[in-house]
């Protein structure tokens, strides 16, 4: 990697984030999908009526791998705390044979980034996520499936000569599958698939390519409302970065995350996950680790 490379990536890196990943290659190597997010009960809808989902996450890291997985050699730190309600409504209505649900998300971000001695701290609302739609399929007792269609809408505060921006400052367009297999004495199953297409950034002139994603549990349950097991995410950037017309070079992102997870659901509506999550086989983005709480509450 150049000494202009490494010097984009340890400025870059830290200028968006939506729910505290600020970690990605693509613009400012960040993302907007928090990765990682999601996990048991992910592609089973609940029945009609309204829910919030709130997710709160405590993510940090410090240290910054290239795109060989090296480690580069620059002092900084970054810390994210978020809590992100959802707010969930599954109609009573059906279409092509699948109940029909929309949601909102709003990230309440505090990012604070410290790169060679300067320090920036960010607070407010990030880019919202807005469910167009849901189709949810009930197969049987146990396996559940969804299709959706996801907008993240730049609402966030972003400055392009900020050190830390809670906004990216373009639109992504998200479909999504998942899929959930069910069992409260046995082994339990989710997948999250998505795939992401990045509008152009105008402030800069920066389109960041094409990502491909997927969050999964993996859980045994036992019988007595709790399920326990493994989550994380993988992640790979699929197109080229592109600035000013050009491609731009050994930007690429990967990463692959696992951690323990536990799950307690009542029954009735309500459950809660908790997990910790280290990242993995690392490219053009920092190395951290995340710690997330999931609850469900209806209404």
């Amino acid at each position: 990697m150049a000494i202009g490379k490494i010097s984009y990536l340890a400025s870059a890196i830290f200028t968006a984030v939506v729910v505290s990943q600020a970690a990605y290659a693509t613009e400012g190597g960040g993302s907007n999908y928090p990765m990682g997010a999601e996990g048991p009960l992910v592609g089973a809808l609940p029945p009609p009526g309204f829910y919030t989902l709130f997710y709160g996450e405590h993510y940090s890291a410090d240290t910054l791998k290239d795109n060989n997985g090296n480690t580069v050699p620059v002092n900084f730190k970054i810390s994210a705390d978020v809590l992100a309600p959802r707010f969930v409504w599954v109609t009573g209505n059906t279409f092509l044979g699948g109940q029909v649900a929309h949601a909102i998300l709003i990230p309440l971000v505090n990012l604070d980034v410290n790169v060679n001695g300067r320090d920036q701290t960010k607070m407010g609302i990030g880019d919202l996520d807005v469910t167009a739609v849901v189709l949810g399929y009930h197969h049987s007792d146990q396996l559940h499936s969804a299709l959706g269609l996801d907008f993240f809408v730049p609402t966030g505060a972003y400055d392009k000569n900020a050190l830390a921006n809670i906004g990216r400052n373009y639109w992504t367009i998200q479909p999504v599958y998942a899929v959930s297999y069910i069992n409260p004495a046995g082994w339990n199953m989710d997948v999250k698939l998505m795939y992401d297409f990045n509008l152009k950034n105008n402030a800069t002139d920066y389109k960041s390519g094409q990502e491909l994603h997927f969050d999964y549990a993996i859980g045994y349950g036992f019988n007595n409302n709790w399920v326990a097991g493994v989550g994380g995410y993988a992640y790979k950037q699929i197109t080229t970065d592109v600035q000013n017309g050009m491609n731009v070079p050994d930007n690429s992102g990967q990463a692959f995350a696992i951690g323990p997870s536990i799950k307690y659901d009542n029954g009735k509506g309500f459950f809660i996950t908790a997990k910790y999550q280290e990242e993995m086989d690392v490219r053009n983005r920092p190395k951290g680790k995340a710690f997330w709480i999931k609850a469900s509450v209806p209404f």
